[in-house]
């Protein structure tokens, strides 16, 4: 019966392949399975595994933090940032290049929508780019990259779902990811950098007009992202609130931001439930098929046999670790990062605990693997939003040549942070030291 548990795992992959939702395939893949070598009475526990999902109060930020997304979305904060990072860093070889990470970071911190990141960088950024003769690959890769960083960088959605999948609590997550997200930001403007002073036709510096009124730009267009960070990140990592309880502070905050943008309109905020709805609804019914697939997958002993491989290999916990993560950025070529997130991880996790590795760094080191699928072709979120989004003149190829640096930086970081653990776990410990743990 394992090995059908094996083999209900290939089926499913098939399905998803063939463009099956994901949530329906999941529920019907587990009946059909579950019914056939366990019966339909094994189908007793599903309605109880549900409920604790829909009263879960650490999942109730998932909402939360996408409505705030969208307001800030809707807000013009991305515009201001992008057009006064411009002026600031425009004069410096690859400046534009470098503002666009920079925004990336900020709105990574601020929305954490990955796909709102991407979309509005590439209407806003990118022409400009391309007009003052930045090398399209250069271009389009580093706003395809930027807008990843949504992934890693809290408030992010899947910190919060690997959080509860792997049973480790979210705001320790969000402190942990702190340092990678800075790492990558870093490693992308020191890779941009590079390649202006080796090639500076690729990233020409670019003629600005004086401004007398850029300092004031700055601090008009930084301080109220900065204030919602503080507002939202700072509760949570000094244990002043719950996630849960700074998301809603964040929704708060982005419909004030909106109205002082003169952008919290009627239709607006229509559009933003809507959206908000749509996502969760989304993210819920692919949890939901996810914990029947779970359920029938270790009633027929699939976790077993999983744990026996793991425990007959050479190298111990390092080299699952080594597969584990091979596995998922493969599997992040043709699965959505929620798949993944759903399907792989619940199955994987217990393993990693069972080897004795840190769940928490454990969960870290997924959720930066998981920010290359949104790079890697042929199912790159990423690449669609930015093709989509850009102007007809850009062409795929620069696209994907632009793209492979970038996921060799996060490639790179990931492997610092497998060889060198404390990198990502020294601020959570210290963060617990002051709060008196």
């Amino acid at each position: 019966m394992e090995y059908w548990a094996i083999a209900m795992f290939v089926v499913l992959f098939i399905l998803l392949l063939a463009g099956y939702p994901v949530a329906f395939t999941l529920g019907a893949v587990a009946l059909a399975f579950g019914s056939f070598f366990l019966g339909l009475d094994f189908f007793n526990l599903l309605p109880l595994r549900i409920w604790g999902i829909m009263t879960n109060f650490t999942l109730l930020a998932v909402p939360l933090f996408v409505f705030m997304g969208v307001i800030l979305e809707k807000s013009g904060l991305a515009e201001d940032l992008l057009e006064t990072m411009g002026q600031l860093f425009g004069r410096i070889r690859g400046g534009l290049a470098i503002s666009v990470v920079l925004v990336g970071a900020l709105l990574a911190a601020t929305t954490g929508v990955v796909g709102a990141s991407v979309v509005t960088m590439a209407v806003i950024a990118l022409p400009a780019m391309l007009k003052h003769n930045y090398s399209p690959s250069l271009a389009s890769g580093t706003i395809a990259a930027s807008g990843t960083l949504g992934q890693i960088i809290p408030p992010s959605i899947i910190l919060i779902l690997l959080g509860d999948v792997i049973g480790v609590p979210v705001g320790q997550l969000f402190v942990a990811a702190v340092i990678p997200g800075l790492l990558l930001v870093s490693a992308y403007i020191a890779y941009i950098a590079f390649i202006a002073w080796r090639h500076p036709d690729m990233a020409p510096a670019i003629p600005m007009v004086q401004d007398n009124q850029l300092a004031r730009k700055v601090i008009k267009s930084l301080l109220p992202p900065l204030t919602l960070v503080l507002a939202v990140l700072g509760s949570i990592f000094f244990g002043i609130a719950s996630p849960t309880e700074s998301a809603a502070v964040g929704a708060l905050g982005a419909m004030l931001l909106a109205l002082s943008h003169r952008r919290l309109t009627l239709e607006n905020l229509q559009q933003a439930l809507q959206q908000t709805t749509r996502l969760t609804s989304m993210v819920f019914l692919i949890l939901i098929g996810a914990t029947a697939f779970g359920l029938v997958f270790r009633g027929m002993g699939g976790d077993n046999l999983i744990l026996d491989f793991f425990n007959s290999l050479p190298g111990g916990k390092w080299t699952f670790l080594i597969l584990s993560m091979m596995m998922i950025f493969v599997l992040g070529f043709f699965l959505d990062f929620i798949e993944i997130c759903f399907i792989v991880v619940p199955i994987i996790a217990p393993v990693a605990i069972h080897l004795g590795i840190d769940p928490l760094w454990f969960a870290l080191l997924i959720a930066i693997n998981l920010q290359t699928s949104f790079l890697t072709p042929p199912f790159g979120f990423s690449l669609f939003y930015l093709k989509a989004s850009a102007p007809p003149s850009l062409k795929l190829q620069s696209i994907y040549k632009g793209i492979i640096p970038f996921v060799a930086i996060q490639v790179l970081i990931l492997g610092l942070l497998i060889a060198f653990p404390k990198m990502a776990l020294w601020l959570p410990d210290l963060m617990n030291k002051l709060q008196g743990f």
